[in-house]
This record gives structure tokens, C-alpha cells and sequence, in this order.
């Protein structure tokens, strides 16, 4: 996540390709050669609220165009929410009643959003002493336990001064709910990066109450040490933590039913934290509130971005592809793609080089966007929805942005928020 942004000229051309947004291509050809993506990443100044919307992409399913559902908009806009962060990069909220957004600066601090807009000058909490910031490492992920209001425990995963490992840690927040106390941090889990690219960064609890954390597949380019499908390491997985009890010595335990621990579906074929695996970089995944399913926006190598789909009902153990594919196309050779869980969607790196992933919108407000998923592009600030009925999925582009969104999140009534990396947190409305 983080590359490089695409000039303005690259971005306003990128707006007019959203055609070759692809719904369930069975191509098998593969892909152009792969091109790695650089380390460094510049923040473009002044970003704005909302640019004219292009039009809709088109869908296809098997092979055929699915014309776009009644349901729906058409369209959405962003409007300022808060300003004056420094490089947010993750929204969240504690579900402790009070309607406060917390949003996590890459360097470090969690910062504090009321429920009237105001940031609150003092961070929640500061770890930036302990975390190394730049590039694609920093305080990349954070979530709050779904007990929050009674026990205080939250938790962040962040790169760790010195080496860039990713460090899980849990803290505890003062009786008041108003801090957390860095001295209070408790480390869960540490995993070496050998490159400093890739790290993943999402932390979530699923509706099962399990913590759920996105890493990478280590980095450089192409997979090359071949961790997305290696089930013996942590890294290119999606892992499922028991943060309520210890076992084995860890800090931590083992769902019974994670798949390949003793009670799951494939016992002893990989780490038993593995939930799912075959992933390049998870930067942000999220949960519907209706039925469960993850939601997962892996970033491509050079040439597709994916939204990966899992079921609410899943047993775990889904191998999204990586480094064998890359979206729905073989990576660098002619494959065998049936042993791969391909993604719902995808879009080529015409349109954009990073997909920031999204939320499907449950709240109030807007009855219209009811169980749509709305997702962007890091790199050229467009945003889409996928709007699933029985099976059929219809991917629209409805914003041209000039933003840098960097993740969404939800409040506690389920309102959808866009953090932009030049500091801003923007509410998501239909225009």
C-alpha cells in the first residue's frame, strides 16, 4: 500500500477506463510482466472534496454484461468531516456508546474524533517512540475489543523501531475510556519482515468475537521467498486469534476451529493462526454486519487490484492465489487456476495501483446505498460500489476524487467515513 502517486494527467485519463473494471473473468492468460512497486510514497497537497463521477463501469459474470441493478445510487460525494491529522491511515470506533471515530497517523498516534467533528488535540494514545514510521511501515492497524465499555482493551499492530517487525500488542485504556496508557502494552504476537514493503496492517474482530490480522507476503516484489502459499509461515495470511484466553504458551489462543488447527477442517496442514492464506497484501479487510462476510481488498502487483469475498459461513482455509495469480489471471505463467478462490471483483492498474478496500454501508442515513459495498483507489481517488442480489455482483464507478484515501470506516450507527492520507477524514453521502 502507499505507492507512488499517478500524475494528474495519468489520474483524469485513469477516469475514463473504468470499463475494464472485470466481474468474473475466467481468462487464464497470463498476466503482463510484473513490475514492482516502488518503496517511497509523496502525499499530494490539497486534495479536495469531489470531482465529477464517471460513468458506470460495465459487469460481466461468465462471460455476458449484467446491466446495473435498480438499487443502488448512482452517485456519492465526500464531505469534510475533520481535518488537521497527519498521515491517517486507518477509522475505527470503540462501540462503547460514545460516537467518537479514533483514527490511527501512521506515525503513531491514535487521535480522537468527537461525535460533533472536533479532534481532540491530544492523542489517545502515543506509541510513536516505538514504532518505525515510513514508507509502507507505522502504526498500520487498530481495533477495539467488542467489550471495550467494561474492560478496557484495544489493540494495534504497528512496525517496530529497529527491525520494521510487525508487532500485535494489546493496551489498556484508562477507567475513564478517555486514554490508553503505552506502558500497559501487552505484545501478542511479533512476526520478522524481510523487505520493509508489504505489511499488511488491518486488526478486526470478526462477528464471532475472534481477532482477525492482515499481513503481507514480506514484501519486494513478487512473492520472492513464496510466503502467500506457504502455510508454514504467518506472512501473505489473514490469521483468527482467541484474545481471551492463553494456550500453549502463547499470549493468545487458537479457535478449536481454525482450519488447520486440531479441530478444524485440515488439521496440522499449516500454522494453526492461519484463517486464510494466498494473499499479497491485505491492507484493509472489513466484516458485514449482516451475515458476516469479510471483505478483503488485496493490493496487486502490476496489473490488477482484487476485492476478495469470504462467506460468512466460511470454515476458513480459502487460498485467494497469490503469487500463483494475480486477480483473476495466472501471475507470470500459464496455470491451473481451480485450486484458487478467485476475487469478486477487480480493476487493472489503468484505473488505479491501489485498492484501499471498504465497508458494505449498514447504516441509517441513506436506505438506498443498504448493503452495498462501497471501496476506492488509493492512487487515482476513484470510488466504486459493488452492489450484491442473489449472486449477482454490478460494480459501478461513482466518484472521481481528487483523494488519497488511505482506508474507510464506520461509526457506531454505521455512518461510512474515507480517511485521506493529506489529512483529512471525509463522511461518504449519496450526491
Amino acid at each position: 500500500m502507499l505507492p507512488p502517486t499517478l500524475p494528474a494527467t495519468a489520474r483524469r485519463a485513469a477516469a475514463l477506463l473504468a470499463a475494464v473494471l472485470a466481474v468474473g473473468c475466467t481468462s487464464s492468460s497470463p498476466s503482463p510482466p510484473p513490475v514492482a512497486p516502488a518503496a517511497t510514497q509523496t502525499a499530494s497537497p490539497g486534495a479536495s472534496g469531489a470531482g465529477a463521477a464517471s460513468p458506470s463501469a460495465e459487469a460481466s459474470q461468465a462471460g455476458s454484461t449484467i446491466p446495473p441493478l435498480p438499487t443502488g445510487p448512482d452517485r456519492l460525494r465526500v464531505e469534510l468531516h475533520t481535518a488537521g491529522l497527519t498521515d491517517p491511515i486507518g477509522i475505527t470506533h470503540a462501540g462503547d456508546g460514545s460516537g467518537r471515530l479514533f483514527v490511527n497517523e501512521r506515525a503513531g498516534r491514535v487521535r480522537v474524533i468527537t461525535g460533533d467533528g472536533s479532534l481532540q488535540e491530544e492523542p489517545f494514545v502515543d506509541l510513536s517512540n516505538r514504532v518505525l514510521f515510513g514508507n509502507e511501515r507505522g502504526l498500520l492497524g487498530l481495533a477495539f475489543h467488542p467489550d471495550f465499555a467494561a474492560n478496557g482493551r484495544l489493540f494495534v499492530h504497528y512496525s517496530r523501531a529497529g527491525d520494521g517487525a510487525t508487532v500485535v500488542s494489546e493496551l489498556r485504556a484508562s477507567t475513564d475510556r478517555d486514554s490508553a496508557d503505552p506502558d500497559s502494552e501487552r505484545q501478542l504476537l511479533s512476526v520478522a519482515q524481510p523487505f520493509a514493503n508489504h505489511n499488511g496492517g488491518q486488526l478486526a474482530f470478526g462477528p464471532d468475537g475472534y481477532l482477525y490480522i492482515g499481513l503481507g507476503d514480506g514484501g519486494s516484489g513478487g512473492d520472492p521467498l513464496g510466503n502467500g502459499q506457504n502455510r508454514n509461515v504467518l506472512l501473505g495470511k489473514i490469521l483468527r486469534l482467541d484474545v481471551d484466553r492463553q494456550s500453549a504458551g502463547d499470549p493468545y489462543g487458537i479457535p478449536a476451529d481454525n482450519p488447520f488447527a486440531a479441530g478444524g477442517a485440515d488439521p496440522g496442514a499449516g500454522l494453526p493462526e492461519i484463517w486464510a492464506y494466498g494473499l499479497r497484501n491485505p491492507w484493509r479487510f472489513s466484516f458485514d454486519p449482516e451475515g458476516g462476510a469479510m471483505y478483503i481488498g488485496d493490493v496487486g502487483q502490476g496489473s490488477w487490484e482484487e476485492i476478495d469475498r469470504q462467506p460468512g459461513d466460511s470454515r476458513g482455509g480459502e487460498n485467494y492465489g497469490w503469487s500463483v495469480m494475480e486477480g483473476r489471471q495466472c501471475f507470470q505463467f500459464d496455470c491451473d487456476q481451480a485450486p484458487y478462490v478467485k476475487p469478486i471483483a477487480q480493476y487493472s492498474h489503468e484505473v488505479g495501483c491501489a485498492v484501499a478496500a471498504g465497508h458494505v454501508y449498514r447504516g441509517n442515513e441513506y436506505p438506498e446505498l443498504d448493503g452495498v459495498y462501497v471501496f476506492a483507489d488509493y492512487c487515482s481517488g476513484i470510488f466504486f460500489t459493488l452492489q450484491i442480489d442473489e449472486g449477482t455482483i454490478t460494480p459501478k464507478q461513482v466518484l472521481d476524487s481528487e483523494l488519497r484515501v488511505t482506508a474507510f470506516g464506520v461509526s457506531e450507527t454505521g455512518e461510512l467515513y474515507v480517511a485521506d492520507l493529506n489529512g483529512g477524514i471525509y463522511r461518504v453521502r449519496v450526491d
